[in-house]
């Protein structure tokens, strides 16, 4: 049993498994603002067009009611989400681009060895002209 514990200490310490707790607590914070922007910003301004904005919008097929304004709320919801992930990710992507250009500009310096070697091999080819 306790090297069960200690198994699963390590596994949920790891770096992977901290990183996807943080970002799924900032991402459900994320949430919670895309939809009060939603609901208190966007809504209202459909809201000029249409009374109640999305979520006045329904259809009623006998006595069942399709609650359509709902459904583009969710929708319109997670266009935002996505689209600020995208940015997010081309962010990302671009710094990851920069660092790995730093990191081709600057060729390692020779070791001694490969000094030494080139050293000799243009001795070598003076020698051969002579």
């Amino acid at each position: 049993m306790k090297k069960f514990l200690e198994e699963f200490k390590a596994f949920i310490l790891r770096g992977n498994i901290v990183e996807l707790a943080i970002g799924v607590i900032i991402g459900s914070a994320f949430s919670g603002l895309v939809t009060s922007l939603l609901d208190n910003i966007i809504s209202p301004i459909i809201g000029c067009f249409n009374t109640g904005g999305f979520k006045g919008i329904h259809i009623q097929i006998w006595k069942a009611n399709l609650y359509i304004g709902e459904f583009l709320n969710d929708v319109v919801n997670f266009v935002i989400m996505a689209f600020v992930v995208f940015l997010m990710l081309k962010g990302v992507t671009a710094l990851m681009n920069i660092a790995k250009k730093e990191k081709e500009a600057a060729p390692p310096e020779p070791s001694k060895e490969e000094v030494l070697l080139t050293e000799i091999r243009d001795l070598l080819k003076e020698q051969n002209k002579k």
